[in-house]
């Protein structure tokens, strides 16, 4: 009888109920914290689900999509996985999702996550392929000790936030070398996301053929002129990533850097009531951060669809779910975790609910993942280092996200 339900399952595929007996999991996500729950969480999960066993890999973040693709193509795929919004239209054309939306539809836990979560992670042919995990918005961190110091406020524009980053790169030793610089900016793979804070909030600014209006150009040209003529990053800013961003601001090398409520639990450890935050600035009419998305998905290849489900339900259920956000340092998405959220400091939770209201997704377009991994951070490393202009940068974009 077992093998003749295992079967049905396996031809049903997603059949709410049906799982096969004895199955493996293979789950791929990326958590930077050393102090990983995984493994608590899949025991929990494998003594509530006796038959299911999990194989949960984390997998760089800096390879996470490159690895991800290329076991897609190989036949080698995970059966679930963690993903971001970026990513879907790609996998969706790879057709390497299955859809979610019976499941979800069945599923006691649909209540209790967070408003309009399911809208931001909806597909555009309306179907549901992302279950939400977790999520953020980035903003403005600042070192509140050294504010204080130079009688400066926390910048409300990018007029006082250059004003600012100047006044805090200082040799603060005597020894003719500058030791502190204003901003950490991020010029390697994600740092798109400080980039689109001086640029994607001007009015009329997207990631369309508007970035080469006078407005788009302006404010890829503000990002250089800080790093060229300001001289208020760091000389590795072209190449640096999140690790190299934390770890300066942490030791006093920068002043200010972008990033979301993950990174407030270890910057207090170190830093305490020095660190503070507030959203970006207002930059040539508006603002513009990004939305941190991370859902959990199905992959179409997998072999017993139901398990995965399963697995990715239970992950963002009631109390799986803050504990899985224990480790990634973000928010949960169920309401009742939020409701008794006490993962972060509320500082920076009021930080990330200020940022909301102009807090974007990247455009659901095919071509966003190469945005993200080869054309922004090929262009803005070649921007600041003088090797084109920052219309010539804009440019590159704007055929990307409007060739046919």
């Amino acid at each position: 009888m077992k093998r003749t339900i295992s079967a049905l399952a396996l031809l049903a595929g997603l059949a709410p109920g049906l799982a096969n007996a004895d199955s493996t999991v293979r789950f791929w996500y990326h958590f930077d914290n050393p102090e990983n729950p995984m493994g608590d969480l899949v025991a929990k999960f494998e003594a509530e689900n006796p038959g299911i066993k999990i194989d949960a890999m984390n997998v760089p973040w800096n390879s996470y999509y490159d690895n991800l693709y290329t076991s897609i193509v190989g036949g080698n795929a995970p059966d679930a996985a963690m993903l971001k919004m970026f990513a879907l239209p790609r996998l969706l054309e790879m057709e390497a999702l299955e859809p979610l939306d019976d499941q979800i539809a069945a599923w006691d836990g649909k209540d209790d996550i967070l408003p309009n979560l399911f809208d931001l992670t909806r597909a555009e042919d309306g179907k549901q392929y992302y279950l939400p995990v977790q999520y953020v918005a980035l903003y403005l961190y600042y070192r509140a000790d050294m504010f204080a110091e130079l009688d400066l406020a926390p910048p409300q524009t990018c007029d006082e936030f250059r004003d600012a980053a100047i006044k805090l790169t200082r040799d603060t030793n005597d020894d003719g070398k500058i030791d502190t610089y204003g901003f950490g900016f991020r010029g390697g793979k994600s740092g798109h996301e400080h980039w689109g804070s001086f640029t994607l909030g001007a009015t009329g600014v997207a990631l369309d053929d508007t970035l080469t209006s006078d407005a788009g150009v302006a404010g890829t040209q503000f990002v250089i002129d800080l790093f060229q003529k300001d001289k208020v990053f760091p000389p590795s800013a072209p190449n640096d990533g999140f690790q190299e961003i934390i770890g300066a601001f942490k030791t006093g090398v920068t002043a200010m850097t972008i990033h979301h409520v993950g990174s407030s639990n270890d910057l207090v450890e170190v830093l305490g009531d020095k660190v503070a935050a507030v959203p970006v600035p207002e930059c040539g009419g508006g603002r513009w951060t990004t939305f941190g998305d991370e859902s959990t998905a199905v992959l179409s290849s997998a072999s017993d669809k139901e398990a995965a489900w399963k697995w990715i339900s239970f992950l963002s259920t009631e109390g799986n779910n803050a504990l899985f956000n224990t480790a990634t340092g973000q928010l949960p998405v169920t309401k009742s975790d939020a409701a008794a959220w006490q993962g972060h400091e509320p500082r920076f939770v009021e930080a990330t609910q200020a940022s909301l209201p102009f807090a974007h997704l990247l455009p659901a377009s095919s071509n966003t993942p190469e945005f993200v991994n080869t054309v922004w951070p090929a262009n803005m490393q070649r921007a600041l280092l003088g090797q084109i202009t920052a219309l010539q940068m804009n440019e590159a974009i704007a055929k990307l996200f409007t060739a046919n």
